[in-house]
């Protein structure tokens, strides 16, 4: 299974307290950050791409671009440090390119950075207390200055580079604008600061020595070189109240909040809270200067931008222009939106646009032509991408059956988006904040969730109005279910389920003792899951309102829970860092989190994917199944923790919501992986190819057969246990669902032919039915009938009387419509029978389910002669109504006309256009038409041919298939015959076998019982000596540890000694590696020397590689280009030759045929010149009456026999000829036209051949000028550098390329050779590594071997000892009896000193023997410890050599 891969879309949002939040890439492209991304936004196409941020990176602080737009630079707080990262724009996709993040100085964040003009150098600024002002040469992370700005801790809030000059930066703060320039290592002050100090915001450079800086009072100073040129003070021109102040910014909850003390930018939230002096409050202040190649432009206060032009003769610079934020419409007070502060602003690199950013987190744009235009005027901004939030966004939803995303936010405004176009629907602000939103499944209502109320709103084209108010207040979480007619909402710990139809409250479920966190329906509606704060998650039933699973972990917070699309297992996340699997009440399974708190989740709809947010704004993609280990992809999103992931439908990723960094950041990303945050940036992220896409996987679950006939239409029944089939035969079955395995249906026969379709009645119940609707949801229908009255009906149909009635009308009902939005039903009634004969215009009413009588206005003249039935608006209503017509017919017809104006032109264009194509359609329809009667001729006798063939085949199918089935029936009834006997046969062997396996199994016993009774007895006897042979052990077992304690006790003296020689090496060694660690670093210095060439060649050859590559595609390019042109140059001189040829035939051909023709007409002439003789003589003889009937009787024959045998030949011949004359002439034209394309195409290749003779003649003269200049190295460089500028193009380098394809063969042929030796060499090892194996193995069994023969000899040396035992006994007992048998005679005196004798010397032998057996031990013991200090000689693991224990116990039991 592949993993998933996510990817960024879209982001909706912006974060405008980045400093130097938005510059261009080029004219179109536009770069600003957004959530944990910078995006690169091209205004044209309106796509997005994306720059990642730094993993676990806790938001970015400053940006800066290079002058060159090569570089950027991000500066970030990763795990609680600061880090400069820079990054490769021109690199696709942008790599980063060095990261600077050891610092020898002490830094919390840094501020501000710049570029030097050369794009080497990087100046930062840091934070208070340190103030460090630092000057990088980047691309080796080197520190060339560093000086600390400010000594009082005040706010810096820029630092720049001279555009001109690398050294000359300057400083600007809170009572500090400083010039320093880098000299000597050192960065020094060049300017001294006089008169008072001012708060300086922003500055710019104009010129070479030219500062233009901005305060915090509106003032303006233009600096030269460090000393004041000008001053100018921006005046407001609007008079501004107190009221309306500045300090009402930050006061207002419905704008931006400000950041804290950590903001990356903290000039705007520091220049808000300090206290200003009352006589500054109405004074703008300039937050941003942005120079153009005709002065500047700057911040001029709230909402304001001023345009700064030079004067032409003097050195100062007037306002020409003043550019506003326009008011928002949408807003709830409109006057609000132009009081945000202009932050940021820049130009265009063709100073056509302007683009600015506020701190309301919006981002504007102007065009430079439109300002010249509008002279006098103020002109406007209009918004880059359109409104976003501007502050913390609460929730959010989508849609399923549209691709819409809903989110509100604590600036109080409700916002719909749609993913697809990448555009914001509708938008409107409140006065209350939205805390909870939710979708309906059809896109056209929405739930929003404020402080006081929960409201039900419609979706309008431009609008969302109000149209139903619950009194559930601070409602935190709702949701639509997956149908649309249920919804939930949550008010603190109870949860409240209301119906769509009916707009009811239908139960309330209670049982939580915390806040509800989240809620999440079945797949069904059926079922509803909750988890909240009191560490509960409950599964509730709707239909009955109770808990049917719940489990509660009173030790964990959770934070979001959801469901399996099979609704079996629960899957919730909290507080204790883990994710549980819940089915049943207990919880199955916890996955750890991995040292962060998920705080979001959701499953994909195929139930194989898993998407869950953590604390530090990363989104993890598992697979299902949960796996044991850390296997997940990890997606940085956002700066701070993820409260919310949605998935979108169709399902191609999630949503996500996260809560600010701090109680004014406030960011919103869509994905479709998207996280979307309350930093008003909502990402779009999509899964990638190699992840599973199992929306579109539809799987087979089951096949029923339709027994020998074609189904052709199906439809099942209201209750769903009965479906009805139509057949191909005209029958229709019913069967009972669940589908039977086996042929179980009823079948009734109703047509002749096939059945097409089958539909389901409802009886109107003594009625007709005049009249329907159906809502917009689809669930319910409106139907008027013949008395008058309207039925409320929901669908799919019931099948029995269940509906609501009600009376509406006297007469029958002919017309309902339902309205917009949808609350009801339009019915329109004919009047009485008596009075048909009036007018009844005014019988047109509105009616609801509901009685909320209100009237329509009749005219005087029709109130008596007509009748209405009131149901529905009072006048109030009907009179905002009319209003409303009226404003929308006037909006309507000012759209009208502008649209009509447009289309005019545009029908205009369409139309020249069209009678364009139809007069070259119309020629083409005419050789259409031709061509398809030729082919319908042709088709009809094809048809007739195949139809004649059909039916024959048919005809000899059925005689053949007949035939085949009396066979067939013939062979069955011989298998049935045979299968009878068969049972039979079998029957019998079953009985006998089971008459022999009894009788088996009763010997069987009967043997089994007497070995059982064997065993026992054996068993007893192997327990008994057991028993004795333990005794024996313990005996041996005290004897073995007395002698492994002597051994024992030597080799500590042993190793004792060798620790002491040891201990005095290690001395010496110790003395040796001092001296060899020097060198080691010397060394390392060198290394690291080495690596940084390396590198750097690295980089070159990679270039150079490319460059190779390329060359060689665009070589085998051309390769076959030459290729197919020498073959189509082949082909056509073939063609020429071939026609050349025919040509030579064709003109023979007419010679011949020349000849013959004129044979022909002079075997013509002679009997043309007979008939001619015969009609004088038949005009001569024209008074006589026989001779003119003969005569004529004899010109008739004649005739006939000249026309018979001549006139049929020569008219086929005559056609014959002018076909072939008419195809030669075709020929040859044919052959006319491909001649002069071959001679175009040869005029060609002569041509590009002279233009390369030209270029070689020209290069040769160019070379052997050059060769001139061989004696002077520089010139000579210059000169072939020149001349490989002037002819080295690429057709050129692929020419070069091409020599180096004798070199690329060598080094095949060279790595070919060393592969196979590296081959030979492998198997070489593989057979000595054998080999070695083997002699281990066969030394390993030697040693086993002389194991064996080592205990072998101590059975015998207990033997022995045993023996000496029995001697010594024996010898004390001879000792004894000797004094007394002194007395006895000789002959038994001299037997018992023989016998002593024989035991002295067997004792002797048994001392020797055990002497040797010694020696040979310590012998054996000697060898093994060489062989062990053998290098490369190991003992065989698993191997393990037979105890002593063991020896002597085996020893034992052989003695016994």
């Amino acid at each position: 299974m592949s993993t998933v891969v996510a990817q960024s879309l879209h982001v909706f949002g912006h974060r405008s307290h980045v400093a130097n939040n938005v510059f261009f890439f080029d004219e179109q492209i536009v770069i600003f950050p957004a959530g944990n991304y910078c995006v690169k936004y091209n205004v044209d196409q309106k796509w997005q791409k994306f720059i990642p941020g730094s993993d676990k990176s806790q938001g970015m602080l400053t940006l800066s671009i290079s002058p060159n737009r090569r570089y950027l630079a991000i500066s970030e707080i990763i795990q609680e440090k600061p880090a400069i990262t820079i990054y490769e724009l021109s690199c696709i996709p942008c790599r980063k390119r060095k990261v600077l993040s050891n610092f020898d100085f002490s830094v919390q964040r840094f501020t501000s950075m710049a570029f030097s003009p050369d794009s080497k150098y990087l100046l930062t600024q840091t934070s208070p207390p340190e103030s460090n002002l630092v000057y990088w040469l980047w691309e080796k992370q080197k520190v060339m200055a560093i000086v600390r700005a400010d000594t009082q801790n005040n706010p810096i809030y820029q630092v720049s580079i001279n555009p001109q000059d690398n050294t000359q930066v300057c400083v600007t703060g809170n009572g500090m604008f400083k010039l320093l320039r880098f000299a000597e290592g050192t960065l020094k002050q060049t300017n001294f600061q006089r008169g008072e100090p001012q708060n300086y915001l922003a500055h710019a450079w104009l010129a070479d020595d030219k500062i233009i800086v901005g305060t915090d009072t509106g003032k303006l100073f233009l600096f030269e070189s460090g000393d004041q040129r000008w001053e100018t003070n921006i005046m407001v021109k609007e008079p501004t109240s107190g009221s309306k102040s500045l300090d009402i910014i930050q006061e207002s909850e419905s704008l931006v909040e400000f950041p804290p003390v950590s903001s990356p930018l903290p000039s705007y939230e520091h220049v808000v809270t300090t206290p200003i002096q009352t006589d500054h409050l109405a004074m703008p202040r300039v937050f941003a200067i942005a120079a153009y190649s005709k002065g500047f432009a700057c911040s001029a206060g709230p909402g304001r931008v001023l345009l700064f032009e030079k004067m032409e003769e003097k050195d100062v610079y007037r306002e020409s222009r003043e550019i506003r934020i326009p008011m928002d419409p949408q807003s709830n007070d409109p006057s609000q939106s132009d009081k945000q502060d202009v932050l940021c602003m820049c130009f265009s690199p063709s100073e056509e646009t302007l683009i600015a950013s506020t701190s309301k987190n919006q981002l504007y744009t102007i065009t430079m032509s439109l300002t010249e235009i509008s002279k006098g005027e103020a002109a406007h901004f209009e918004y880059l991408l359109y409104p976003l939030h501007s502050a913390s966004i609460t929730s959010l939803a989508t849609c399923i059956r549209k691709p819409l995303i809903a989110t509100c936010s604590l600036d109080r405004s409700v916002r719909i988006w749609n993913y697809e176009s990448n555009t914001l629907e509708l938008f409107k602000e409140y006065q209350e904040e939205a805390y909870a939103i939710s979708l309906h499944p059809s896109g056209h209502y929405i739930i929003v969730g404020f402080a006081d109320k929960l409201r039900l709103m419609n979706l309008l084209i431009d609008d969302i109005r109000l149209f139903k108010e619950y009194s559930v207040r601070g409602c935190r979480e709702c949701s639509f279910s997956n149908g649309g007619h249920l919804f939930a909402a949550v008010n603190g710990n109870v949860i409240h389920i209301f119906t769509t139809t009916s707009l009811e409250n239908i139960t309330n479920l209670k049982g939580h003792t915390g806040k509800i966190r989240s809620v999440v329906w079945n797949a069904d509606d059926s079922k509803l899951i909750s988890a909240g704060t009191d560490g509960a998650v409950y599964e509730w039933n709707l239909s009955s309102g109770k808990r049917e699973t719940e489990c509660v972990l009173k030790s964990c917070s959770y934070n979001c829970v959801t469901i399996s699309p099979d609704a079996k297992i629960i899957f919730a996340v909290g507080s204790d860092q883990t994710l549980k699997e819940i089915a049943d009440s207990s919880i199955l399974r916890e996955m750890s989190a991995f040292d962060v708190i998920y705080t979001a989740i959701v499953i994909s709809h195929s139930g194989r994917m898993m998407f869950v947010g953590t604390s530090v704004g990363t989104i993890r993609a598992m697979k299902y199944p949960l796996p044991i280990q850390k296997e997940f992809n990890e997606y940085q999103a956002h700066a701070g923790p993820v409260t919310k992931v949605r998935r979108t439908f169709p399902p191609s990723g999630a949503l996500s919501q996260i809560v600010p960094d701090g109680p004014s950041s406030f960011n919103l990303l869509v994905s479709l992986l998207s996280s979307y945050s309350s930093v008003n940036q909502l990402p779009i992220v999509n899964l990638l190819p190699t992840c599973f896409n199992y929306s579109r996987n539809l799987f087979i679950l089951r096949e029923m057969s339709a027994f020998d006939v074609i189904y052709t239409a199906i439809v099942i029944s209201h209750s769903g246990r009965m479906m009805f089939v139509g057949t191909s035969v005209g029958t229709i079955r019913a069967m009972k669902y669940p589908l039977p395995i086996q042929k179980e249906f009823n079948e009734y026969q109703a047509h002749a032919g096939p059945v097409t379709k089958i539909l389901r009645e409802m009886s109107a119940f003594d009625v007709i039915y005049t009249a329907i609707v159906i809502s917009h949801s689809g669930r319910m229908m409106f139907v008027g009938t013949s008395v008058g009255t309207i039925r409320a009906m929901k669908y799919p149909l019931p099948i029995q009387k269940e509906f609501n009635e009600y009376q509406a009308h006297a007469g029958p009902v002919t017309k309902v419509r339902r309205t917009f939005p949808p609350s009801g039903a339009l019915s329109q009634i004919v009047p009485d029978v008596s009075l048909l004969s009036r007018k009844y215009n005014y019988g047109v009413m509105w009616s609801q389910v509901k009685d909320t009588g209100f009237k329509i206005p009749i005219h005087p003249s029709e109130r008596e002669s007509s009748q209405f039935c009131v149901l529905l608006p009072k006048a109030q209503i009907m009179l905002e109504l009319k209003t409303r017509v009226e404003e929308l017919k006037m909006e309507n017809e000012y759209q009208l006309r502008l649209k009509d104006m447009n289309y005019s032109e545009k029908i205009k264009e369409l139309t020249d256009k069209f009678i364009q194509e139809m007069e070259s359609l119309r020629t083409k329809n005419q050789v259409l038409k031709t061509d398809k009667e030729k082919q319908d001729i042709y088709h009809r006798e094809h048809i007739e041919e195949l139809i004649n063939k059909q039916s024959q085949e048919l005809q000899d199918l059925e005689c053949c298939n007949n035939q085949k089935l009396l066979l067939e029936y013939e062979k069955y009834q011989e298998l049935q015959l045979k299968s009878q006997r068969m049972q039979e046969e079998y029957e019998k062997q079953l009985r006998d076998n089971d008459e022999t396996k009894s009788q088996a199994l009763e010997e069987l016993t009967e043997f089994y019982e007497a070995k059982l009774q064997e065993k026992t007895s054996l068993l007893e006897e192997a327990q008994e000596d057991v028993r004795q042979q333990l005794r024996e052990f313990e005996e041996t077992k005290k004897q073995i540890e007395e002698d492994e304690d002597r051994e024992i006790q030597d080799m500590k003296t042993k190793y004792e000694k060798k620790l002491r020689d040891e201990k005095e090496s290690n001395l010496r060694l110790k003395g040796e590696t001092g001296i060899m660690r020097k060198k080691f670093s010397s060394l390392q210095k060198e290394i690291e020397e080495r690596t940084n060439d390396i590198e750097t060649l690295k980089g070159e050859q990679v270039k150079l590689q490319g460059v190779i590559k390329s060359l060689e595609k665009d070589i085998q390019g051309l390769k076959r280009e030459i290729q197919e042109r020498d073959e189509t140059i082949q082909d056509k001189e073939k063609r020429i030759y071939d026609l050349k040829k025919k040509n030579q035939e064709l003109e023979k051909f007419k010679f011949v045929l020349d000849y013959k023709i004129k044979e022909l007409k002079k075997q013509i002439e002679p009997r043309e010149t007979e008939i001619k003789v015969m009609k004088e003589q038949i005009q001569e003889n024209d008074c006589l009456p026989r001779v003119k009937s003969h005569s004529s009787s004899l010109m008739k024959q004649v005739r006939k026999v000249l026309l018979q045998r001549t006139l049929p030949h020569m008219e086929a011949e005559l056609e014959r000829f002018h076909k072939q004359n008419t195809q030669l002439e075709l020929n040859i034209t044919e052959l006319w036209q491909k001649l002069r394309a071959t001679d175009q195409e040869m005029r060609k290749e002569r041509q590009k051949e002279r233009d390369l003779e030209a270029l070689v003649k020209r290069f040769k003269t160019d070379l052997h000028n050059c060769v001139a200049y061989i004696q002077e190295p520089h010139l000579l460089k210059e000169k072939v550098r020149s001349l490989f500028e002037k002819y080295v193009q690429r057709a050129d380098m692929v020419e070069i390329a091409g020599l180096n394809t004798d070199l690329q063969q060598e080094y095949a042929r060279q790595r070919e050779h060393l592969e196979r030796n590296l081959a030979t060499l492998k198997k070489k090892v593989i057979k000595e590594g054998e080999l070695h194996r083997m002699d281990y193995v066969r030394i390993m069994q030697e040693n086993v071997t002389l194991i064996k023969e080592i205990n072998e000899l101590r059975r015998e040396l207990k033997f022995t000892r045993s023996q000496v035992y029995d001697l010594e006994a024996a010898l004390k007992l001879s000792k004894k009896t000797q004094p007394q048998e002194v007395s006895e005679t000789v002959s038994g005196g001299d037997m018992p000193s023989a016998t002593a004798t024989m035991r002295l010397n067997e004792q002797e032998e048994t001392g020797r023997i055990i002497e040797m057996q010694r020696l040979e031990i310590r012998h054996l013991r000697d060898q093994i410890r060489e062989q062990e200090q053998v290098p490369g000689f190991h003992t065989i693991a698993g191997i393990r050599l037979p105890s002593l224990v063991d020896s002597d116990v085996d020893f034992d039991v052989k003695t016994k």
